[in-house]
């Protein structure tokens, strides 16, 4: 591993970002439909169950229908996501597939199976099982999807924070010492948490726009209203609590990724009392020149709200891009050293265990141990050894920049539109206000932008970081050809589109013929 790099195409690193970010990005715009729609279908059947009356029997298969069809299409994409870990990112596997292979074992062997099975007896088994059992396997179905996200989830919080785990020289991977420390890490937690709240706010969107274009179309009346008061509390309830999850997750960035904190805001120059930046001017289209700058053009700020975010202090001390690359010291009087000493800490972890290995290989114990302390000193910094541009320490902050703040604003904006859904169908007669159902429809697309939105800055802005501070991207690909990823990203390209353009054709033409309607209650 100490000689990776020298045998790596960069454009081997690029066609691997690009083919495994084209799957995450497909794969994300079927996976929150599928726990939105878990939780919306649930409530329906159980109002079903304890009514007994075929208009909500109708109303959950209705929605199920919905259900299996995105389903289907997410299990796809999400089993050709995994598979690129071995056959793009095999260095990566390799050096922690101990730790990172556990819990996707877990989600392929409790939780895939668990909804697999499931869903086919919710959607095959109205005649053949009880309705006890049969909303049973309707919210199991959900919550198999929801424990399947969970150790996805895991697996992704781990590569930002790196926990219970050891590095062993011998072999030369990270070895997990603490499942419970992995799966139940405080990152791992609120990022779950931030994530399935965030996908029923796409449900509910998506329920709720469904069902306005039915009152356009003046049909299906009571379904749609029934749908729009089930989904615009759900919404409602979900848009806070992302707010609130949002918001401690953003207080663990700033302890954990403190890089990507200062990406999202733009914050070049940091300091104690530091506003939250509500609008700037960061040119879109180019990285900026963060260490001549004190901070981004035409920048309002909400004052001290940022060190409150981060520190829970107004008076808190939040770095910027230039202290984290010169370095410098915290409140508590301890020193965070720069760029230069950490690359030159990571360069001497990654000689020191070279060192070893050698020493071990000619049986000089006493040498050996030498090297495993230099080695085990240094070992914080092991990844910034392969980092041969400091530039490429900075993630890109116009991304992060943008794409936090579309997130942000869509969220406030679905919390506004949910609650004047909730107002006005408590005050009024919601069919009449059109504007309503053409914004309801509008917000469908707008709501997987946020969505995206979020991934973007999650990823993005722990770049170059593959394992935060432990394993760049450059040092986690396979050794394959650019040309041999770059064919099979066109192949997916294609594939992907065709995938996503049957489904939003089989969704129009599912909604287009509406509910099958029961003639008996039960």
């Amino acid at each position: 591993m100490t000689n990776f790099l020298l045998a790596v195409d960069a454009g081997t690193i690029d066609w691997s970002r690009a083919q495994f970010a084209l799957t995450a990005i497909y794969h994300w715009l079927f996976v929150p439909l599928t726990l939105g729609l878990a939780l919306i279908m649930g409530i329906m059947e159980t109002c079903y169950y304890r009514t007994r009356k075929r208009f909500w029997k109708d109303t959950a298969r209705f929605w199920q229908h919905l259900f299996g069809i995105n389903f289907a299409m997410g299990v796809a994409t999400g089993i050709i996501l995994e598979f690129e870990f071995g056959t793009n990112w095999s260095n990566y596997s390799w050096f922690v597939g101990d730790i990172f292979g556990a819990p996707l074992a877990v989600e392929g062997i409790v939780a895939f199976f668990m909804e697999s099975t499931f869903v086919a007896v919710m959607f095959f088994g109205w005649k053949k099982v009880s309705p006890g059992f049969h909303l049973a396997s309707t919210w199991l179905t959900g919550l198999g999807a929801t424990i399947s996200a969970w150790w996805i989830l895991v697996a992704n919080a781990w590569m930002q924070c790196p926990v219970g785990c050891e590095f062993n020289a011998d072999t030369v991977r990270n070895e997990m010492i603490s499942f419970m420390d992995v799966a139940l890490s405080p990152f791992a937690v609120m990022k779950f948490l931030h994530t399935v709240i965030s996908s029923w706010i796409i449900g509910a969107i998506f329920v709720v726009g469904v069902s306005c274009w039915y009152l356009i179309k003046k049909r299906e009346r009571e379904m749609s209203l029934q749908s729009i008061k089930i989904a615009s509390v759900v919404g409602l309830i979900a848009s806070v609590l992302a707010a609130l999850t949002g918001d401690e997750s953003a207080y663990q960035v700033a302890e954990k990724q403190p890089m990507k904190l200062a990406a999202m805001e733009a914050l070049y120059e940091g300091g104690t009392d530091v506003g939250l930046t509500a609008v700037a001017w960061v040119n879109p289209f180019e990285q900026p020149d963060f260490l001549n700058e004190k901070e981004a053009p035409l920048r309002l700020a909400m004052p001290n709200m940022l060190s409150f975010l981060a520190t829970r202090d107004f008076h808190g001390y939040v770095p910027g891009i230039k202290d984290l690359w010169n370095g410098y010291k915290r409140p508590d009087g301890t020193v965070e050293p720069s760029f230069d000493e950490k690359i030159a800490s990571g360069k001497k972890a990654i000689q020191a265990l070279a060192d070893y290995r050698k020493a071990k290989a000619e049986g000089r114990e006493a040498d050996a141990k030498v090297q495993a302390s230099v080695l085990a000193d240094n070992f914080k910094y092991f990844g910034y050894g392969y980092i041969k541009d400091k530039n490429e320490l900075v993630p890109y902050v116009p991304i992060n920049f943008w794409a936090f703040r579309v997130m942000v604003g869509l969220g406030c904006l679905f919390i506004l539109f949910f609650a004047v859904v909730i107002f006005l169908q408590k005050k009024k007669d919601i069919t009449k206000y059109r504007w309503l159902h053409v914004a309801s429809i509008v917000l469908i697309p707008l709501a997987y932008i946020a969505s995206e939105s979020g991934w973007l800055v999650a990823e993005f802005g722990r770049q170059p970081w593959t394992i935060q501070d432990m394993l760049p991207v450059s040092a986690s690909v396979s050794q394959v050809g650019a040309g041999s990823v770059a064919l099979t990203f066109f192949i997916f390209l294609a594939l992907f589109t065709t995938m996503l353009a049957v489904e939003i054709s089989i969704l129009f033409k599912q909604i287009k013929k509406g509910p099958e309607h029961s003639t008996v209650d039960a």
